[in-house]
């Protein structure tokens, strides 16, 4: 007879079996970047670079031998990420770490200056980095727009308007805006894209099923790309945007407490996709030849994804102009 301690240690083994081979089969789907050519003489530029996503795609390209710049808020962060990458024996490529903080535009222009000091091009900008805070917290960025617009739109789109010269000169050349399908839960108020409603009923204590402020910065990335898909068509720069799933990274570290952990276990071995699975779309994006000369497309799992969200010109042209006009304004209208 089996004993009752061999019975209570078999059970909760057999589930971590079973949960395993339940995520290999449906990881089968979590397609991979297959392209392998070699990216010496490139230039990649990534914000957020030192970790999650951002890191997996700089090791991916790194092992091609491309030059990466980590454009990272944290440079100390941004050494021991480069740090790191060495000691896993991958010496090939060129590692180059930046300070830029996507909340200052005076960090962005004093970033760009030094970019554009120290290279003559820019063959692929990927705009990674990205913040998803609590909206109770009011966080706002040094210019006075609230954070989630400031830095995960209105910072790359800064950004990557100051370097077109460079990916100019590197056609053919991409950018690359890492979104989310959370974009298609988005909803714009032009008269508020603040946030100021949502941020009260926030700290009056309501629960948000989905951080209104993340999602619509996603759409808002979705948008951009197409904007600047047809401002720059013909130019030689493809602008692609692409969701890398969903992943366990420290993008939700302000929500996540000790006991998640434990209740989320089996819902995170069985959906959520690890930071290097995450990047295969992304590197895909960045760098496969099979997309060369496609514009204006968003990509999940390493093919194109037809979105939910009923995109229209129109809102597509309003946010674009008032995005401008809050860049030039250095505050929130």
């Amino acid at each position: 007879m089996v004993s009752a301690t061999v019975i209570y240690a078999a059970v909760p083994i057999s589930a971590v079996v079973v949960l395993g081979l339940i995520r290999k089969w449906r990881s089968r789907n979590w397609a991979k970047c297959t392209s392998n050519t070699c990216l010496r003489g490139k230039t990649f530029l990534i914000t957020g670079a030192n970790s999650g996503i951002g890191l997996e795609t700089a090791k991916a390209l790194v092992k091609r031998k491309a030059r990466v710049i980590f454009a990272c808020r944290d440079i100390e962060r941004a050494k021991q990420a480069i740090s790191q990458i060495r000691k896993e024996q991958i010496t090939s490529g060129e590692l180059i770490p930046m300070q830029l903080d996507l909340a200052s535009f005076e960090s962005i222009e004093k970033f760009v200056e030094v970019v554009k000091a120290g290279f003559y091009k820019i063959d692929v900008l990927i705009n990674n980095a990205g913040v998803v805070v609590p909206l109770n917290l009011d966080q706002k960025t040094k210019e006075g727009f609230e954070i989630h617009l400031g830095v995960n739109h209105l910072g790359h789109m800064y950004l990557t308007d100051l370097l077109l010269d460079l990916l100019k000169k590197a056609t053919p050349s991409r950018i690359v805006f890492v979104s989310s399908t959370l974009h298609e839960k988005g909803k714009l108020n032009f008269n508020d894209l603040q946030l100021r409603a949502e941020i009260e009923q926030a700290k009056k204590g309501k629960a948000f099923r989905r951080n209104p402020g993340y999602c619509n910065s996603k759409l808002m990335n979705a948008y951009l790309t197409r904007a600047l898909a047809d401002k720059l068509r013909g130019s030689g720069i493809d602008v692609n945007a692409c969701c890398p799933g969903f992943c366990y990274t420290n993008l939700f570290r302000y929500f996540v407490k000790w006991y998640h952990y434990i209740l989320m276990a089996p819902v995170a071995l069985l959906f959520m996709r690890s930071a290097k699975q995450g990047s295969e779309t992304v590197v895909f994006t960045a760098t496969d030849y099979s997309i060369e000369g496609h514009t204006g497309k968003f990509y999940r799992d390493c093919k194109e994804y037809i979105s939910k969200y009923p995109f229209d010109k129109n809102e597509e042209s309003k946010l674009y102009e008032i995005s401008e006009d809050m860049i030039k304004a250095r505050k929130p209208l």
